[in-house]
């Protein structure tokens, strides 16, 4: 290719500083009409989990209340274990919380694809150097997922600005990525940079460029119309450095409406949305079947689950009857039954609650500080958690050791 344009810049065909475009990558999962299909030409039907809490902490999966957000959540581990104990709280957090025994596991009990929420601080400086210890971490879990045989897609969880106007963007409570042209240049940026990263990589399935866009109380009427728009630019990046690498485009309303796309601006895109606690009979899902069948593309059901075994089954069989694939939120989580693997919750945590979300005052005592941390910090260790092996029967998976 590139002495074919060197041969035609010199005979005059091609303006001097053409840039031929990259040839995509034969060894992808590539969409067709309304399914995913491997290299090998076979259907692939996704069935996943994420990872979250890991890259993208979240206040509830530690049992805070107030302080839900990653922000707050790092102020109150600051104030609880002083500023040097509390980086390397994280740094043994994030070694330990997943590892290689994690994904095997998830591929030894039926899962195809791990999906990893990611916070855009651990992969980008403030002032847009791409950098930090995310990039380590996450090739890490590339890594293990691709010799354990299942599929990547990372998800921007938190993107620069915040996209959705709620604690878990890490924003400041309003979707500012949509009004602040430098925060979408760094989002551009930072999704250029993971896509030049694993081009071509098989083991990425695809990339979920923003979680849960624009909350249902902002400015819907203003925000729906950028949010298309901004997922070309997205795309038209990511293909220049990864062509041919699915793209997953989140709906509005925190992934629940399709309403404000158009016809697919690409090709190998896909349509994912969020469902928690809703109907299982098709009534719930019909306005995401229009849209597929009017442009004959593939849904994925990204984020669903925290509820009963019995719903899970009920929902996921509506899903898997129309064809669509679906990733339950989440992997694991501090001590609850609905997840795959549940944290012990150590002694004392109540005390490290009340402290971290205000309702205490003075901070609790050392020794069970000291204490409670360890015990945390041990349990997320897959072989000390708790596997809910009826949570995997109802997803119709390995339902038992």
């Amino acid at each position: 290719m590139r002495l074919l344009v060197a041969l035609l810049t010199v005979l005059g065909c091609i303006a001097p500083g053409f840039i031929a475009p990259v040839q995509a990558q034969s060894g992808l999962v590539r969409i067709e009409g309304k399914n995913f299909v491997a290299p090998d030409g076979s259907t692939i039907h996704l069935k996943g989990i994420s990872l979250g809490n890991w890259l993208m902490p979240e206040g509830y999966m530690f049992k805070f209340e107030v302080a839900k957000s990653p922000r707050l959540i790092f102020g109150a581990f600051d104030r609880l274990l002083g500023p040097d104990r509390a980086a390397a709280f994280w740094q043994q957090y994030r070694d330990t919380y997943i590892t290689q025994d994690d994904i095997r596991f998830i591929k030894s009990v039926g899962f195809n694809m791990v999906r990893v929420p990611l916070h855009w601080r651990l992969f980008m400086t403030a002032d847009g150097e791409i950098s930090g210890e995310g990039w380590a971490l996450l090739d890490r879990v590339v890594g293990w997922a691709a010799a354990s045989g299942l599929y990547v897609i990372p998800d921007l969880h938190a993107a620069p600005g915040g996209q959705t106007g709620i604690n878990h963007d890490d924003g400041p409570g309003y979707p500012l990525m949509f009004y602040v042209p430098r925060d979408r240049d760094l989002t551009v940026k930072l999704w250029r940079a993971v896509a030049e990263r694993y081009n071509g990589n098989p083991a990425i399935l695809g990339y979920d460029i923003l979680n849960e866009p624009i909350a249902p109380y902002h400015e819907v009427a203003t925000l729906n119309a950028r949010l298309e728009p901004f997922y070309k630019r997205t795309t038209a990046a990511i293909r220049e450095v990864d062509p041919g690498r699915i793209v997953f485009l989140a709906g509005g309303q925190w992934s629940s409406s399709f309403a404000m796309f158009g016809a697919p601006f690409a090709k190998n895109l896909a349509y994912t949305y969020h469902s928690f606690w809703a109907s299982t009979k098709r009534d719930s899902i019909q306005r995401h079947l229009n849209f597929a069948n009017l442009h004959d593309v593939p849904l994925f059901l990204g984020e669903t689950g925290e509820l009963t075994d019995e719903w899970n089954e009920r929902f996921r069989r509506l899903h898997e009857t129309h064809g669509i694939g679906w990733s339950f939120w989440t992997y694991k989580n501090l001590d609850t039954h609905s997840t795959v693997v549940s944290i012990p919750r150590p002694e004392g945590w109540a005390e490290i609650v009340a402290y971290a979300d205000g309702r205490r005052a003075d901070r609790p005592p050392s020794g069970l500080t000291d204490r409670a941390i360890a015990e945390y910090l041990e349990g997320i260790r897959f072989r000390n958690g708790v596997v809910r092996w009826s949570y995997l029967a109802s997803l119709g998976l390995k339902g038992g050791p």
